[in-house]
């Protein structure tokens, strides 16, 4: 990706163009006639499978079926109602966020218009699933409870290291998208390049993310900060700030992460 830059997303897409009218679902997918889809990726990278953005569709519902892709979603307006094959159904609402890893086998059951945003990884190698029995919907919650985080490096912050804390809800099986919940107390950090690409959907708090430059953004609960991997990244926060996070760590990083440890 040669735009590398923080970037805010927006429920109606870019202002000089708003949503686009997407392809026609397959009807061979659909036990309802085909809704109309528009959205806007503001991140696609066909070679990692990974693209991240903003969807809006009308109402529809699809077959039962094995789920093709990792998928974080967060509901912006609307519902829309998982239904597994043992008969479960999870209703999530505007709000709210879930996950759907691949291979989870369900339906998908929208009875009004819906908007979200998202991250989908299409994992290119279609890396194994150790237990596909195991799969569900998973429905991240900003008061779950959450463990400390280790700090070790102080060089990774200006001035005192913060206090923070993590719940970690999905690792897909290629280890490289990851879904969490995390918090921390006020810090400040060096401008750098992110080893990582993410899309941040605040809850409390309100935080400056910048690229070292002058140009700053501040996002505040309700907001939702995507930075891609090698953008040049500066956090600075007064208060206390929680996040739902997803986060893509392609494979090389992984691997280098784990021998340093």
């Amino acid at each position: 990706m040669s735009d590398l830059k923080i970037v805010r997303f927006d429920a109606a897409g870019p202002a000089d163009s708003g949503l686009g009218v997407w392809d026609e679902m397959s009807a061979d997918g659909l036990e309802t006639a085909p809704p109309v889809q528009s959205g806007h990726l503001y991140y696609n990278d066909e070679a990692l499978g990974l693209m991240s953005g903003v969807w809006h569709c009308t109402p529809f519902v699809g077959k039962m079926g094995a789920y093709g892709v990792d998928e974080f979603m967060h509901v912006l307006e609307g519902s829309v109602t998982i239904e597994t094959e043992d008969g479960t159904e999870t209703t999530i609402s505007a709000g709210e966020s879930f996950v759907i890893p691949r291979g989870l086998v369900c339906k998908w059951k929208q009875t009004e218009d819906m908007r979200k945003f998202f991250v989908i990884f299409n994992d290119p190698a279609k890396s194994p699933i150790s237990d596909a029995s195991a799969l569900k919907v998973i429905l991240p919650n900003g008061g779950d409870a959450v463990n400390k985080v280790e700090l070790t490096d102080p060089s990774e912050f200006i001035g005192d290291m913060p206090t923070q804390h993590v719940h970690n809800y999905y690792l897909d099986a290629s280890s490289q998208f990851m879904v969490g919940l995390w918090d921390s107390t006020a810090f400040d950090r060096p401008v750098q390049p992110i080893d990582r690409t993410e899309l941040m959907c605040i809850l409390e708090g309100s935080v400056t993310l910048s690229d070292g430059a002058g140009n700053d953004q501040v996002f505040s609960a309700g907001d939702a900060a995507f930075v891609p991997k090698g953008a040049n990244y500066k956090w600075t926060s007064t208060e206390f700030v929680r996040k739902f996070y997803c986060i893509f760590k392609p494979a090389e990083a992984v691997a280098a992460s784990t021998a340093a440890e």
